[in-house]
Protein backbone atom coordinates (compact mmCIF):
# COMPACT_ATOMS: atom_id res chain seq x y z
CA UNK A 1 0.00 0.00 0.00
CA UNK A 2 1.66 3.67 -0.86
CA UNK A 3 0.44 5.13 2.33
CA UNK A 4 2.65 2.69 4.67
CA UNK A 5 5.56 5.04 3.10
CA UNK A 6 4.68 7.56 5.64
CA UNK A 7 4.96 4.61 8.56
CA UNK A 8 8.30 3.70 6.96
CA UNK A 9 9.71 6.83 6.41
CA UNK A 10 8.73 8.03 9.96
CA UNK A 11 10.94 4.83 11.26
CA UNK A 12 13.73 5.75 9.40
CA UNK A 13 13.79 9.20 11.35
CA UNK A 14 13.31 7.23 14.69
CA UNK A 15 16.17 5.29 13.64
CA UNK A 16 18.20 8.60 12.33
CA UNK A 17 17.11 10.12 16.02
CA UNK A 18 18.19 6.96 18.19
CA UNK A 19 21.20 5.77 16.13
CA UNK A 20 22.45 8.93 14.67
CA UNK A 21 24.41 8.42 11.30
CA UNK A 22 26.45 11.15 9.37
CA UNK A 23 22.77 12.43 7.69
CA UNK A 24 21.20 15.05 7.48
CA UNK A 25 17.80 14.18 9.29
CA UNK A 26 20.65 12.82 12.50
CA UNK A 27 22.54 16.63 12.49
CA UNK A 28 19.56 18.47 12.63
CA UNK A 29 18.42 16.46 15.03
CA UNK A 30 21.49 16.53 17.08
CA UNK A 31 22.58 19.86 16.51
CA UNK A 32 24.23 21.46 18.99
CA UNK A 33 25.07 25.09 17.58
CA UNK A 34 21.51 25.93 17.79
CA UNK A 35 18.63 24.40 19.24
CA UNK A 36 17.34 21.19 17.09
CA UNK A 37 13.85 22.17 17.53
CA UNK A 38 14.23 25.77 16.28
CA UNK A 39 16.29 24.31 13.27
CA UNK A 40 13.22 21.99 12.37
CA UNK A 41 10.75 24.29 12.98
CA UNK A 42 12.86 26.88 10.56
CA UNK A 43 12.51 24.30 8.01
CA UNK A 44 8.50 23.59 8.42
CA UNK A 45 8.41 27.52 7.95
CA UNK A 46 10.60 27.53 4.92
CA UNK A 47 8.75 24.50 3.07
CA UNK A 48 4.95 25.57 4.14
CA UNK A 49 6.16 29.00 2.09
CA UNK A 50 7.48 27.13 -0.85
CA UNK A 51 4.31 25.26 -0.32
CA UNK A 52 2.76 28.84 -1.10
CA UNK A 53 4.66 30.03 -3.54
CA UNK A 54 4.17 26.76 -5.45
CA UNK A 55 0.67 26.66 -4.94
CA UNK A 56 0.62 30.09 -6.76
CA UNK A 57 2.65 29.47 -9.21
CA UNK A 58 0.94 25.85 -10.43
CA UNK A 59 4.42 23.98 -10.45
CA UNK A 60 6.26 21.59 -8.16
CA UNK A 61 3.10 21.18 -5.46
CA UNK A 62 3.70 17.77 -4.74
CA UNK A 63 7.63 18.23 -4.59
CA UNK A 64 7.18 20.77 -2.35
CA UNK A 65 4.46 19.49 -0.06
CA UNK A 66 6.30 16.27 0.24
CA UNK A 67 9.14 18.43 1.59
CA UNK A 68 6.58 19.96 4.52
CA UNK A 69 5.10 16.77 5.34
CA UNK A 70 8.90 15.14 6.09
CA UNK A 71 10.45 17.72 7.78
CA UNK A 72 6.76 17.80 9.83
CA UNK A 73 7.14 14.20 10.88
CA UNK A 74 10.67 15.24 11.23
CA UNK A 75 9.22 17.07 14.17
CA UNK A 76 7.07 14.86 15.39
CA UNK A 77 9.80 12.34 15.87
CA UNK A 78 11.79 14.63 17.70
CA UNK A 79 9.17 15.81 19.94
CA UNK A 80 8.52 11.79 20.67
CA UNK A 81 4.60 12.36 19.32
CA UNK A 82 3.90 8.70 17.68
CA UNK A 83 2.68 8.42 14.41
CA UNK A 84 -0.53 6.54 15.47
CA UNK A 85 -1.13 9.86 17.33
CA UNK A 86 -1.66 11.64 14.32
CA UNK A 87 -3.25 9.07 12.60
CA UNK A 88 -5.92 9.15 15.39
CA UNK A 89 -6.24 12.78 15.25
CA UNK A 90 -7.24 12.39 11.45
CA UNK A 91 -9.70 9.79 12.56
CA UNK A 92 -11.11 11.91 15.27
CA UNK A 93 -11.86 14.63 12.82
CA UNK A 94 -13.48 12.48 10.51
CA UNK A 95 -16.25 11.22 12.81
Amino acid sequence: MKDEIIREVYQVLEDRRDNPIDSYTSKIMCDSNKRAEDKILEKIGEEAAEVLIASKNDENLVYESADLIFHTLLLLVYKGVELDELFEEFERRRK
